[in-house]
């Protein structure tokens, strides 16, 4: 076949590991749909919208390491940015693909569909540069290549979504074929007398430490350190925490591990661990009014040793020109054993079993769900409770948990778990997401169905938004209820040969045998999604939820100065 310039940027997205792309279709992409099909390297995934399929790929870059979405001009693109500043936010490579008008109209005074009526089309251009770090348009096919490898490059080497917008006559136009994927997977070389100088000041820093711990941050797995910061670790022989945005980033079966940091809020004894230290080596950290419990608690000054994915500080001098993951290499070759702070053992939560006729509580559905949960298990961990929820569970070895913390889109679990399950269809994937978060996205489990994907819900129904609740309580925060487990139904229809209820299956639970009945019905749903709506008393919340909730309504509400 004619190789077009649809095909070539097929071929990039393939060459860098992509086996799917999601897709909602408009007028002004569906030739450029056309050419990614007749590519055939990776398999089309359709949304139900464009901010789903937005949430959709970045889940699937969450496992995958980079993700595409493509959606058409304006009414698409505009959508699906909610997403691409999520994917911002959580230092995700999203490629968002927009079809954009004919080359033609271009300066030609035409007003067109799906426009706000101007006869100028840059906007969107403009809109869109704010969340991605490389943005590009092409009406020309001899300008493509350069403009898709500039995008891609970029959006791997800075773990940021990039964004380009193709014009719907020129997809379909000849193009030369790309060259060796190479040059678009490497990094810029380390300036050697930065590192070396950020070394030594590093290892001076903490030859004078008696107690380090380790904080690891949300931002590490974007820095692709996670296996070296297990072998810094081992080397230092010290205690390790984690950020809540980082539960799952360093294996909590470790030696090393002690649990959650987060300030107040943080796992039993875990305060003590950071409080006493007299060095600390932060991670890839974000100290956001979330992270830090409405700015009361962060991790930085002299006894800190600060490393950022671009930049190191310590004794009063940063350092830069190198990854963050070099350094930790560096660090890890010279550093001595510091095991001063292993003096107090980890003791995770224990949560004791429920009666199994009394109403479901919060904590016995919390500890059913992580009986659930294997090495072979992601978790997704809804904003709201069920951050708190996750954070209080033991995870054994290869288990992960994706949250979204920085962004904090609610409902943005529902197709990021669609997306994710796509890339890893080998992992149980579980999701705990609240009644009013999945309100908001709610159609995505449709597509779990269309795609036999056996991601298990555990719906939270406690009437309202509860995490706003404890933060500003109002009328504003309750919602009409909905039959959510009925919604299986409604999804299931449409799939042709299949009896209503094979794939997609809702359940109710009201006590903590019907949760126990209902999980072991969703593990041999193995088709489709299992709804599981989990009905709880309103007031029926985790203590660090209301303690957070407090501190972070306190920070909101500081007066002007």
């Amino acid at each position: 076949m004619d190789f077009t310039v649809g095909h070539y940027l097929a071929e990039r997205l393939t060459q860098i590991g992509l086996k799917h792309h999601f897709a909602v279709a408009g007028d002004y992409n569906l030739i450029l749909l056309d050419q990614l099909i007749e590519h055939g390297g990776m398999k089309q995934i359709y949304d139900c919208n464009e901010l789903n399929c937005s949430f959709a790929a970045e889940g699937y870059a969450r496992e995958n390491g980079a993700a595409a979405a493509v959606v058409t001009f304006s009414v698409g693109a505009i959508s699906a940015m909610n997403g691409l500043g999520g994917a911002y936010a959580e230092n995700l490579p999203v490629i968002l693909i927009s079809g954009a008008p004919n080359s033609n109209d271009h300066g030609s005074g035409h007003v067109l569909h799906h426009t706000i009526g101007t006869t100028d089309y840059n906007y969107q251009m403009e809109m869109v540069k704010h969340v991605t770090c490389a943005a590009e348009s092409i009406t020309s096919a001899d300008t493509a290549p350069a403009k898709i490898d500039h995008v891609i490059r970029t959006a791997l080497r800075e773990k940021k979504p990039a964004y380009l917008e193709i014009s719907c006559n020129v997809a379909s136009q000849p193009c030369v074929r790309p060259g060796p994927v190479s040059s678009l997977l490497s990094h810029l070389k380390a300036d050697e007398v930065s590192l070396k100088a950020a070394l030594e000041e590093s290892l001076a820093f903490l030859e004078k430490a008696q107690n380090v711990v380790i904080l690891v941050g949300s931002k590490l797995r974007s820095c692709e350190a996670l296996t070296e910061t297990v072998a810094l670790a081992d080397k230092l022989g010290c205690a390790v925490t984690v950020m809540a945005a980082a539960k799952s980033f360093f294996s909590e079966a470790h030696p090393g591990f002690r649990g959650v940091y987060w300030g107040e809020v943080s796992s039993p004894g875990v305060e003590d661990v950071i409080k006493s230290a007299d060095a600390v080596i932060t991670l890839a950290p974000v100290w956001n009014d979330y992270s830090t419990v409405g700015w009361r608690d962060s991790v930085r000054g002299e006894r800190v040793l600060e490393v950022d994915p671009g930049r190191v500080t310590v004794s009063g001098k940063t350092f830069e020109g190198f990854r963050l993951k070099e350094f930790v290499a560096a660090l890890t070759e010279r550093v001595s054993s510091k095991p001063a702070s292993l003096v107090k053992p980890y003791t995770p939560v224990v949560l004791p079993v429920a009666d199994g006729a009394k109403p479901l509580t919060n904590d016995e559905m919390t500890r059913q769900i992580n009986a659930l949960v294997d090495g072979n298990t992601t978790l997704y961990a809804e904003t709201g409770d069920s951050w708190f929820n996750a954070t209080r569970m033991h995870l054994p070895e290869g288990a992960k948990v994706e949250s979204e913390m920085q962004w904090g889109h609610i409902g943005w679990s529902v197709p990021s778990i669609f997306g994710n399950a796509l890339a890893a269809p080998e992992r149980q994937h579980v999701l705990m997401v609240g009644d009013g978060s999945f309100q908001l996205t709610a159609q995505e489990v449709a597509q779990m169905v269309r795609y036999e994907l056996p991601v298990i819900i555990f719906l939270i129904n406690n009437f309202g938004y509860v995490i706003e609740i404890k933060i500003h309580d109002g009328p504003y925060n309750y919602i009409q209820n909905w039959d959510y487990a009925a919604l299986m139904q409604v999804f299931n229809q449409g799939v042709p040969g299949v009896e209503s209820g094979k794939y997609g299956l809702g359940l109710h639970a009201t006590t903590g045998a019907e949760l126990a009945d209902a999980i072991e019905k969703a593990k041999k749903n193995t088709r489709g999604p299992t709804l599981i709506e989990c009905k709880l008393d309103q007031t029926d919340c985790t203590e660090t939820l209301v303690q957070w909730g407090k501190f972070v309504a306190a920070a909101n509400s500081r007066k002007p100065v």
